[in-house]
């Protein structure tokens, strides 16, 4: 069988990924990862549905055991990609969709280079920010905050294999495009060692 792919998406706050990446689950295309945490689930929340929420230690304990593809501290808390489910997807063909930061994408593509890395994009710095304002969710100083963070995120741009611009309206477009990059990088010649063999099998 042939393995899945690791698709990771990363983009600043106002990028619009929760509205793109529910079209890509909705899909059925993808698998999407359920990360780890440290911190108390949120009323609504359930285990092993939006998070898997672990104590400390059990945390720290998978990290000294190579169990996390990657995780980050936030606030005193843990967050991460537990290692055996990623891989057990991946071994069923299925494409596995991980929506992280910049570092945790850079953690990602050292473990696994054949990773295919996202950037989502809103077209502009100046729609950022006023989708930011229009959320009217956040203090001045909480948008401020966000946008030198989006800042120093875009600046590693190259360290992206593509970047997927979201145009205010028109998500489903953006969606469409990172299904066109999915299915572009499984034909692939790099990822098909075995072309030869099987052509003349």
């Amino acid at each position: 069988m042939e393995q899945g792919l690791l698709v990771v998406v990363s983009g600043p706050a106002g990028s619009g990924k929760g509205t793109v990446l529910k079209e890509l689950k909705d899909s059925g295309d993808f698998v999407f990862s359920v990360s780890a945490t440290t911190r108390a689930p949120r009323p609504g929340e359930l285990d092993g549905v939006n998070y898997h929420f672990i104590s400390h230690e059990e945390f720290e304990q998978r990290i000294v055991l190579g169990d996390m593809l990657e995780y980050t501290q936030y606030c005193g808390n843990y967050y991460g990609t537990p290692k055996k489910e990623a891989e057990e997807v991946l071994a069923s063909g299925k494409n596995l969709l991980l929506e992280i930061e910049v570092e945790g994408a850079a953690s990602i593509k050292a473990i696994y280079p054949e990773a295919v890395l996202v950037m989502l994009l809103p077209p502009t710095y100046a729609e950022q920010e006023e989708r930011l304002r229009g959320r009217g969710t956040e203090t001045e100083e909480k948008i401020l905050a966000r946008l030198e963070q989006a800042k120093a995120e875009v600046q590693r741009i190259a360290e992206y294999d593509y970047v997927v611009y979201n145009h205010s309206g028109r998500s489903h477009d953006a969606a469409l495009d990172l299904m066109a990059i999915v299915r572009a990088e499984k034909c692939s010649v790099t990822r098909k060692s075995d072309i030869l063999e099987k052509f003349f099998s």
